[in-house]
């Protein structure tokens, strides 16, 4: 099938719009694109009444499988997987969202790292703090995307009350790769962020909200800890970082939010 210009003009729009600035070339029934500022390449067609989409990273592409739906175009050649859209309006939104997270997924961040302080000295405390300052705030840019900007429980969408929770903590990580990897932290309100630090909250493996009866009812309804809280989404690769948070930062017995009484 081969794209309207009506069609070539609308897809191209999106692709801009959305961070993917580079046009490559195009190969019915797709248009290619690459980005100055991910490294995820993009193609983007129409076929059957529906928009397509696909991505040369796998991760991104299984975290967008809840936007999509299947299609039956064949893969353009250095894709990873394609699929379907209904309207444009989703279109946009899956694109922005594939340009989020692929400066995240799966260690982008940890790449990233690495270049930045490749030249930078680590012979003394304070140049190693130094560096581990880099990492961090690369770590909270990557959770202020992946999260798209808002706490992973309650929404809030105010940067400045927002803060990027290591699940396990930096000191606890085995590694850099660890430390930046963007399964190992949930954006969180301040509040929230202290608790979970502190070891009074934490996640079931489904994402629902979990209070150490450490703290008191009368406490937990002041921090808003109210029935039925959970993290927005959660992936399969949270799993194992939670699960050691609640092995070794959990404060005793669980008492869970909906057991709180008012």
């Amino acid at each position: 099938m081969t794209l309207t210009l009506v069609q070539r003009s609308l897809l191209e729009k999106v692709a801009q719009d959305n961070g993917f600035d580079v046009p490559e070339t195009a190969v019915d029934p797709w248009l290619s694109f690459a980005s100055t500022q991910v490294p995820l390449r993009l193609w983007l067609g129409a076929m059957d009444d529906a928009w397509l989409v696909a991505f040369s990273q796998p991760a991104v592409a299984a975290e967008l499988l809840p936007l999509t739906g299947e299609t039956s175009a064949a893969l353009p050649s250095g894709a990873a997987a394609a699929r379907r859209v209904a309207d444009l309006m989703q279109l946009h939104r899956v694109v922005r969202r594939a340009y989020q997270l692929s400066g995240t997924l799966p260690d982008e961040l940890f790449h990233l790292f690495e270049r930045v302080t490749k030249e930078l000295p680590q012979t003394t405390e304070v140049e190693r703090l130094t560096v581990q300052r880099v990492g961090q705030d690369l770590f909270r840019e990557g959770l202020l995307r992946y999260w798209e900007g808002r706490c992973a429980v309650t929404g809030l969408s105010e940067p400045e009350l927002l803060r990027a929770s290591h699940i396990r903590p930096w000191a606890k990580c085995e590694s850099d790769q660890e430390r930046l990897n963007v399964f190992n932290g949930i954006l969180l309100a301040v509040h929230l962020d202290a608790a979970f630090d502190r070891g009074f909250i934490t996640f079931e493996d489904g994402g629902r909200m979990v209070i150490s009866s450490a703290l008191s009812p009368e406490d937990s309804q002041r921090l808003g800890l109210n029935p039925g809280l959970s993290l927005t989404r959660i992936d399969p690769l949270h799993r194992t970082a939670l699960a050691w948070h609640r092995a070794n930062c959990f404060r005793g017995r669980v008492s869970k939010a909906d057991d709180l009484r008012g």
